[in-house]
């Protein structure tokens, strides 16, 4: 994967650091915190530099992961990212801190139930075009292609029965020992089917500003032993909101005549974030508020960004749908060979 091109003055700084290690990195005026989660410069920044810690760009250098110059700018935007997420979400999150830890795990599931979002998926499934099918699973490939990978990060950080849950849960994201069931492959199958590029990070030069908010904010938790509280309770509601829509979209899946191969990402996952979403509820973000009573509100942080970011990302698309627009058009389907099939 090469670098994305930069798309203002806060990305070009950050591009130009990755080319010349231990240059200065010299950011311009970084937006309000207000802001962040719609700046696509300050999201696009993040995902490069955060990217460094996954899989690389193969025009930059792998030391480049601790140039400390790039480290200290990831620092500067992060704090703004962070403040973004506390200014949306902080209010929600202050409320869960304050429930009683015995009845933290309920206070959670309730939560999950009850966040209003767009029903993005139930479009999906009755009423999207197959373009808009095939747009969406564009949009989602910028995390499903490292599925798993960012609360990951949270398992030498964690003990006990949080940590045996959390590994547990990871296997099954990993395939059971098994790479062919691997979820960011099958994903990778599921684009290959419905025409869209499979390859890790092919749209990130397209893609708005809150598909990549959605991604970075797991990164955010994830790389900071300081936010496992956070990453977990994002694990949990991620989980808790799986398995009812995965059903939906592989039915829309197959409605506008898409094959198995596509629909067999969602499918697996109807089943398992049934189960996962008890591990990390209960096995996972339980044992920690026990173990950590003051790891709690940012249990509950993680748990609500997750919620409104994605509902973010969804109603944006719903609306451009419902507007007869796409937010990224999707290559053509190649002609030449049946849907859901393509090799």
């Amino acid at each position: 994967m090469q670098l994305p091109h930069p798309c203002g003055e806060i990305s070009a700084a950050v591009t130009e650091g990755m080319w010349r290690p231990g240059y200065p990195v010299i950011l311009p005026s970084l937006p309000d915190p207000e802001h962040a989660l719609r700046d696509r410069d300050l999201q696009l920044s993040l995902w490069m530099l955060y990217e460094l810690h996954y899989r690389g760009f193969d025009d930059v250098l792998d030391e480049a992961e601790w140039e400390p110059e790039l480290l200290t700018a990831r620092r500067r935007l992060e704090d703004v990212l962070d403040g973004g997420l506390e200014f949306e979400f902080g209010g929600l999150a202050d409320r869960l801190g304050l429930v009683p830890p015995a009845e933290f795990p309920e206070a959670l599931f309730e939560l999950t139930e009850t966040y209003g979002g767009p029903s993005l998926a139930e479009y999906v499934q009755r009423r999207a075009s197959l373009e808009q099918v095939r747009e969406f699973l564009l949009l989602r490939s910028v995390y499903h292609l490292k599925e798993a990978d960012p609360h990951s990060f949270a398992i030498p950080r964690l003990t006990g029965a949080a940590k045996a849950s959390l590994v547990e849960l990871q296997y099954d994201e990993y395939g059971d020992g098994k790479g062919e069931r691997v979820h960011q492959d099958l994903y990778a199958i599921t684009l290959r089917g419905a025409g869209v590029d499979p390859a890790y990070g092919a749209y990130v030069d397209l893609v708005p500003a809150e598909t990549l908010a959605v991604s970075n904010a797991m990164s955010l938790f994830g790389l900071h032993r300081g936010r496992r509280g956070a990453a977990m309770g994002h694990l949990a509601a991620f989980e808790a909101t799986s398995s009812v829509p995965c059903r939906r979209v592989a039915a829309g899946i197959r409605r506008v005549g898409l094959g198995e191969d596509v629909a067999r990402y969602f499918d697996e996952h109807v089943e398992a974030d049934a189960v996962h979403e008890q591990l990390a509820v209960r096995g996972i973000c339980a044992a920690i508020v026990a173990e950590h009573p003051e790891l709690q509100r940012d249990v509950g942080l993680g748990a609500v960004a997750c919620l409104g970011l994605e509902a973010t990302a969804g109603r944006q698309q719903l609306a451009a749908w419902q507007d007869g627009r796409m937010l990224v058009l999707p290559p053509p389907m190649p002609a030449d060979e049946p849907l859901g099939v393509l090799s």
